[in-house]
Parts: structure tokens; sequence; C-alpha cells
């Protein structure tokens, strides 16, 4: 049996067919990057998109609006989505460039050590993060902060902020258009927010692969350099910590990061990294399931079994270049904290202990209190019960087994019983 979409809501049906003529009017025409650019000018009356990623923005801008064409089988609100959020990007762009001309201290302040989590997805990133969020002395991004940097938040405000309602609306839309997609992937304004939304505004980023097909641009994401991704990256950290203080450690999330550490390394010198393992079979399954419904809030036609695929080759090579790193015993291993996530579901706060004692980071009573809060609210699969085969994406356990087995056998990464 092959993936199929949860069947979508009447309006949904109706507006990807064109019954609503002044939506298909508007967002139905081809996305053109010239267009693009100059529309984003011409809502801010800003002309200026800023060097401060410093490897040019509008090469990968252009190779991700020809893969979208050429590639994404976009269906209406596909192209609704995709176009806002190309807009926004360049909006973000255009009002960070001012706001560096205005206050060039920004690219002064410290951004001291942060913490990196990262691992395949699905293996426990999301919710290490979240914890980790309970811990006043740590900062973690939140969706807003990431998606509307400018201007700086300010702390007598930063609780009633309209960027939150804003990005709020935004973000429920998805949740309109995809039946189920809470129960495997919890998001809100106030929430934490991975850091491949700040590398986009670089369109250096695998938020757009993971929620369109562009195989072309994908292809030119895995052979660039990611140095202007981590830069700007770097910029919105400033940018956000420029009102409130730099008194607070960045603890920051996203699973690619795993496969570009050399960047990563390159923005942030003394950084972190917590890095998640679980079963891959477990993480495929359940990633080929949460990457196909997103796609098929953007596309009528979705390829599960080519998507798997993909992130089959994807992770597998990502696993295998972090495998390697840590046997060729060339890097500082007081950098690197590995926790499995069978282990995190047996005592999550263990598992958070043990990360912030390899740090050398005191774990108070209040954050742990808050921590184990934060537990109690939010009981696996409070939001709906997520389901998934492998075989509904075309992948062969026997195989995928074979393929990670050098990764699990240096992590000692247990099998997880049950339906993969």
């Amino acid at each position: 049996m092959t993936w199929q979409p949860a069947p979508a809501d009447p309006w949904v049906r109706d507006v990807n067919r064109g019954a609503v003529p002044l939506l298909s009017d508007e967002y139905g025409p081809p996305l053109d990057a010239d267009d693009l650019l100059g529309e984003a000018r011409a809502r801010t009356g800003l002309d200026d998109f800023g060097d401060f990623d410093g490897g040019g923005f509008e090469e990968p801008l252009r190779v991700l609006v020809h893969a979208l064409e050429t590639e994404g089988r976009l269906n209406l609100l596909g192209r609704y989505e995709v176009r806002q959020q190309i807009l926004r990007l360049l909006e973000v762009r255009l009002q960070l460039a001012r706001h560096l001309r205005e206050d060039p201290g920004v690219l002064d302040e410290p951004v001291t050590a942060p913490l990196f989590v990262t691992g395949a997805p699905r293996t426990g990133t999301s919710i290490l993060h979240a914890l980790l969020s309970r811990d006043p002395a740590n900062r973690v991004p939140e969706s807003w902060e990431f998606l509307r940097p400018v201007p700086p938040p300010d702390p007598a405000t930063r609780d009633t902020d309209p960027r939150i309602a804003l990005v709020d609306r935004e973000l429920r839309l998805t949740a309109m258009i995809a039946p189920g997609f809470d129960a495997m992937h919890e998001r809100g304004a106030r929430m934490p927010k991975e850091c491949i939304s700040a590398q986009a505004i670089a369109f250096r980023s695998e938020d757009f692969p993971g929620k369109f097909r562009v195989p072309s641009y994908a292809a030119w994401l895995a052979s660039c350099d990611m140095g202007p991704a981590y830069r700007a990256h770097r910029v919105v950290l400033q940018i956000l910590q420029r009102r409130t203080g730099a008194d607070r450690r960045w603890v920051l999330k996203a699973p690619p990061h795993l496969g570009t550490l050399d960047a990563l390394f390159a923005a942030y010198p003394d950084a972190r990294v917590a890095v998640t393992h679980r079963d891959p079979l477990k993480v495929l399954g359940s990633l080929g399931s949460l990457l196909a419904t997103i796609h098929a809030t953007h596309s009528d036609d979705v390829d599960a079994p080519e998507l798997a695929s993909t992130q089959v080759d994807f992770y597998a090579d990502v696993l295998a270049r972090y495998t390697a790193l840590r046997r060729a015993g060339k890097v500082d291993t007081a950098v690197f904290h590995d926790s499995h996530y069978a282990d995190f579901l047996t005592d999550p706060l263990g598992t958070v202990e043990a990360l912030y004692a390899h740090f050398g980071r005191p774990l108070d009573d209040g954050a742990r209190a808050a921590m184990a809060a934060y537990l109690a609210d939010r009981p696996r699969g409070k939001h709906g019960a997520h389901s998934y085969a492998l075989g509904d994406f075309g992948l062969d356990a026997d195989a995928l087994r074979s393929r990670f087995a050098d990764y699990q056998a240096y992590f000692a990464v247990p099998e997880e019983g049950g339906r993969a």
C-alpha cells in the first residue's frame, strides 16, 4: 500500500481546483524571481537587501524559484504559501539591512557558547529543545522571533508583541489544510523554532525541500557553501538579543546542522552540540509520513516513495559522515554530547541532567521543576497518534537495517520493536 494523504476539507479542494477566481487570478500565475524582488521592495519602501551574510542570496533564490516552477507540482494553496514565504524572507532581508545601517553595533553583540541540538529528525530533538527552553538560564528562539526578527524584541512588550498574533495566524493555515498535522509536529508562535527558518533568509536552507518538491534546488544546496546561512543566522541572534541582553545562553535546534558542522563551527567556534540518536527505521517511517503530509498541503501530486528515498539518501550520508568524524578522533569529544531517544523516553530529566553535566553546567531545582511540569502537561500523544509504516513509502526494513548498520553499531543505537 502506498501512502495517501488524509482527505482535505471541501474548502481546500475548492480553492485548489480554482473555484475562487480572485485567489486563482492573484496566485495562479508563475512565480518570477524579479517580480518577487520588486514586490518586496514595493511593500517595504526599501531597496537594499544587504550583504550581511556575505554570500549573495539571489543565486539560490533564482535556483529555488526555477525549481518550484519546473518541479514543484504546486497547487494553488502551495503557490500562495511559497509566495508569501519568499516575500516575507525578502522583506526581512530588507529590514535587517536597514537596521544594521542604523545600528551597526548589532554585529558586535556576543553570541557565547551556544548549544545546538541536532540529530536525524524524529529522534526527540524537538522535545529536548522544548525542555531546555524551560530553564531560565537558556534562551530559545520562539517562532515569531525567527520568522519576523525586526525590530528587535523589546523586553517591555515582548509578551504582547503584535507579531505573535500575526505568526500564529500564519502557522494555523498549515494545520487547517493538513488534517492530522498537529499529531506529528506541534507548532505555535511562542513555541521553539528551528534554525532552518533563520537560515532561509540567505535562501540556503533545508526548509524549502522539507516543504516543496524542489530536487534541483536540493542538489544545489547540497554542494553550496553554507557559510552565508550561518552568518545570516548569527545576525538574527544578534538582533534578537540587542535589547534583551546576552546574559542567557542560546539553545538552538535543527536536524540539518549535523550535516553542516564545519560551517556551524566557523560561525560559532565555541559552540556545543547535543546529538540525539534513534533507530533509523523508526526515524525514516515517521519522517516520511511527516514530510509527505507537509508536501501534500502544497501539491496534489505527492510521490511519497520518491520523497522517502530522497530522505534515506540524505540522512544515510549525514549519519555516515558524523560517524566517521567521531570515529576519526580528530574532534574534541567534550564539544559533543550523544543521547538515545529510548533513554529519553524512559528518563527525560535524567537525559537532560547528563547533558548538563557533560557540558559542565548546573541544573538547578527551579529549572528541573519547570521541566517536570512541562512534561506532565504534555503526555505523549496529547495531540493524537501518529501512525506510519515503511511499506507505505516503498522502503524495505532489511535494506535500511543494512545501510545504517555501521552508524547503529558505533553509537550503540538500539532497535525499537513494533511496526516500523
